[in-house]
Formats: C-alpha cells, sequence, structure tokens
C-alpha cells in the first residue's frame, strides 16, 4: 500500500516560517512520504483580492522547502482553469498517481467551516485523512459537523504544531511600511521579495 501523501494548499503570499512549521510538523505527526505545496492561483474564496503574479508566488514557494527532499511544489491549481476547489485538486492528483493515498492538511478552523465548502462530502470521500493542526482558540462542535458530513471524524487525524505569531498579509503589510519583517521567512524568500520589489 502506498504511503501517505499531505496535501497543503494555499496561496502562499509569500511563504513564511508558520507555513513551514505546519508541513514540517504534519510530516513528521501524520508519517506522510512526502507533502505536496499546492500554490492556487487564485482561490474562489478571495475573489477580486490582489494577489502576486503566480509565478513570483511559485519561484518564493521553491526557495522556502528546498531544503527539504520531502516536500515538493505541485502545479495542480495552475496548470488547470479555475476554480479550484479542494475536491478537485484532489481529484487531479489522482488521475495522476493513482496509487497515492492523500491526507489533505487543513487548520482547525478549517474543519469548523468544513461544512461550508464546495462538496465537502466529496472531499471526505477523495482523502484518507483529514490532517488537521489543533489551534487552542477553536472550539470544535463534533455533533453539529457530524450531522452535517457523516463519517467526518472517523477521517480526522490531529497534530500540534507551534503557532508562529504572523500571518502572510501581515508580512505584507511590513514591507508595504518598510518595517522588518525577514524573521518571518526564510531567508531566501526575503531575497526574492526584495529582488522583485513585491509587496511595495
Amino acid at each position: 500500500m502506498a504511503g501517505l501523501t499531505g496535501v497543503f494548499g494555499g496561496t502562499f503570499d509569500p511563504p513564511h516560517l508558520g507555513h513551514l512549521t505546519l508541513a514540517e510538523k504534519a510530516l513528521a505527526a501524520l508519517d506522510l512520504d512526502r507533502v505536496l505545496w499546492v500554490v492556487t492561483a487564485q482561490p474562489p474564496h478571495k475573489p477580486g483580492e490582489p494577489i502576486t503574479p503566480v509565478e513570483h508566488r511559485v519561484t518564493m514557494v521553491e526557495a522556502a522547502i528546498r531544503d527539504n527532499p520531502c516536500f515538493e511544489l505541485s502545479r495542480a491549481d495552475i496548470d488547470r482553469p479555475a476554480p479550484h476547489y479542494a475536491v478537485d485538486t484532489l481529484r487531479w492528483l489522482s488521475d495522476r498517481d493513482p496509487a497515492a493515498r492523500w491526507a489533505y492538511l487543513v487548520g482547525e478552523d478549517s474543519l469548523h467551516d468544513l461544512p461550508t465548502w464546495h462538496t465537502p462530502d466529496q472531499l471526505l470521500e477523495a482523502c484518507t485523512i483529514l490532517g488537521v493542526m489543533r489551534r487552542p482558540e477553536v472550539h470544535v462542535h463534533w455533533d453539529e459537523l457530524e450531522a452535517a458530513l457523516p463519517g467526518l471524524r472517523a477521517k480526522v487525524r490531529f497534530f500540534e504544531a507551534p503557532l508562529v505569531p504572523i500571518s502572510a498579509s501581515e508580512i505584507r503589510r511590513r514591507v508595504r511600511e518598510g518595517r522588518p519583517y525577514r524573521e518571518f521567512v526564510p531567508e531566501a524568500v526575503a531575497d526574492i521579495i526584495e529582488h522583485l520589489r513585491l509587496y511595495t
């Protein structure tokens, strides 16, 4: 039986140490063979928001993950038409790797919102497990979630990861305002931000 592959989707604008921490902890805690970083060209939940060109974000992700051989960039949400829903991402990946088993990675806040996602029941069918990073401020109402998505609890595997007190939007704001930000991103990502004059 094939090992588990983590699927970690996001805009990664920019990829930061919080993203790396989540992926590294999931890799170990869920016994994953690898983690695919799926760069979303245009996330359906952020319509109309200004987003850095996708190839710049791809370049930053490649730089952020290059030192970990278990991390791979995936173009699943770049080389196919929008909209890019999680369930369609898993189907696209499965078509190209039928033997793979998928662990879709989310934060506990996303678990709370899962019933509002696009065809969440089909998403659960498409993945072997749902890897959920615990967030202490989120309280999951299992009765409500199970009523909306029967079988959800059996798919969930929690893992712990230290929360990095920074967000991509805060990093972009810091760059724009000329405030320190390099301690929150890999050095190679900071160099790309400066070279391409992103977020200014």
